[in-house]
């Protein structure tokens, strides 16, 4: 990603070059990415494909203004922080599921981020997650705005992530390349056991708490819990996105629809 690039994508997220590549303006980057770019699955129930590549990547999320699911959104965030300086790996991870069933291999993209501080799990592709990046070099207990983290080893090796004391995802340690993750995005956006393939979703982090539009559901939280639901009509979907998202859509995405 070259400084232009770099620039334009600093301009989507509302934040400003930092002047050294540290743990406060990794912090800092890291919300406003949350709350400037959705986690969003449309581009699965528009029929558009999804490119696990820099360029196509700035493309939508930058370029179009869009947002998208973990492989789009921690892969894009990995090059930013790799133009303004940081060293990042990319992690692969499995999701803890039903009864804490472990979902496939490559089910998750998340980064560990290097700075002269420390190491950090960075994470702005899981939906309702950390605000903050988790250190990684640490097995206590992490007090974040989104709830309290920690971090744990596996006997063999692997690092669990919990939120509440409910794990979330355990991460392998090995660093990864971005095209290695092609095969769970695939999978993600065509099993009919995929949650992506099954449901709809557009959220994002706002300033008081996380606003989000599932199918035709509106739901906004507030800073003190208080959650306001709202059915839409039909003509009012398309205004939601770009009003609550600044996604501009032709059409409504409708869950299985690019399937038929």
């Amino acid at each position: 990603m070259d400084e232009a690039a770099a620039d334009a994508y600093l301009e989507r997220i509302g934040a400003v070059r930092p002047g050294v590549p540290d743990a406060g303006a990794l912090a800092a980057l890291h919300l406003r990415h949350l709350r400037a770019v959705p986690f969003e699955n449309l581009a699965i129930h528009l029929g558009e494909e999804i490119v696990l590549a820099e360029q196509p990547l700035l493309d939508k999320i930058v370029g179009a203004r869009r947002g998208g699911f973990c492989y789009e959104l921690n892969g894009a965030f990995a090059g930013l922080l790799r133009a303004l300086g940081y060293e990042v790996e990319l992690l692969s991870a499995r999701v803890f599921g039903a009864e804490g069933r472990l979902g496939i291999p490559y089910d998750h993209l998340a980064l560990r981020v290097h700075t002269p501080s420390g190491p950090w799990l960075a994470d702005v592709g899981f939906g309702r997650h950390s605000h903050l990046p988790l250190r990684w070099d640490s097995r206590e207990e992490q007090a974040d705005p989104g709830g309290t983290f920690r971090l744990e080893e596996t006997a063999e090796g692997d690092v669990d992530v919990l939120r509440d004391g409910s794990p979330q995802y355990r991460l392998e340690q090995r660093p990864r390349a971005l095209a290695d993750f092609e095969v769970g995005c695939w999978w993600n956006r065509t099993s009919p056991t995929s949650h992506f393939t099954r449901s709809l979703v557009c959220s994002r982090l706002t300033e008081t708490g996380r606003i989000t539009l599932s199918g035709r559901t509106l739901v906004i939280t507030g800073a003190d819990g208080v959650r306001e639901e709202r059915e839409l009509a039909a003509g009012e979907v398309l205004a939601a996105y770009r009003e609550h998202f600044g996604v501009v859509l032709d059409r409504e995405p409708v869950v299985g629809a690019a399937a038929g």
